[in-house]
């Protein structure tokens, strides 16, 4: 599939595989740490947080980096559930990031127990999803 990375957002660079490993086992990182939490609010920020690196990971497999300004994690977010065609992590995604501003923006909310292990499994199922896809992309490696 053509995935088309709008300059506004993204900037072509040679990107290695140890800078996309890097962003990866961030996100392999940020997912044991949720894992391994049993506070709910924990557990959303790190598996958002996850998410996000997943991304980075997989959008710099394709050679962008990603630009920091308002809006590029509704982008990061569009491109992985793109590159991984997946349509839920657009979705899913949306919900996590409306959410964390939510929390960082107007001044807090509420992460049920059920709430963050739903978000946990989802991001553990993208985290295998997008293993897969890095272990598929030979010329990477």
């Amino acid at each position: 599939m053509k995935i088309s990375f709008e300059s506004n957002f993204f900037e072509k660079r040679k990107i290695d595989k140890k800078a996309i490993d890097k962003y990866f086992n961030g996100a392999i990182r940020d997912f044991k740490i949720a894992a391994d939490n049993h506070h709910p609010e924990v557990i959303f920020k790190f598996s958002y947080d996850s998410l996000i690196k997943t991304g980075l990971a997989l959008v710099s497999s394709y050679g962008y980096r990603t630009k920091s300004r308002q809006g590029h994690h509704i982008k990061i977010l569009e491109k992985l559930s793109q590159i991984l065609d997946n349509k839920s992590i657009k979705i899913m995604g949306e919900a996590m990031r409306k959410k964390r501003n939510l929390d960082l923006y107007d001044g807090g909310t509420i992460i049920s127990n059920k709430e963050a292990e739903e978000y946990l499994d989802f991001i553990r199922d993208v985290i295998k999803d997008a293993e897969k896809f890095l272990k598929s992309q030979k010329s990477l490696f």
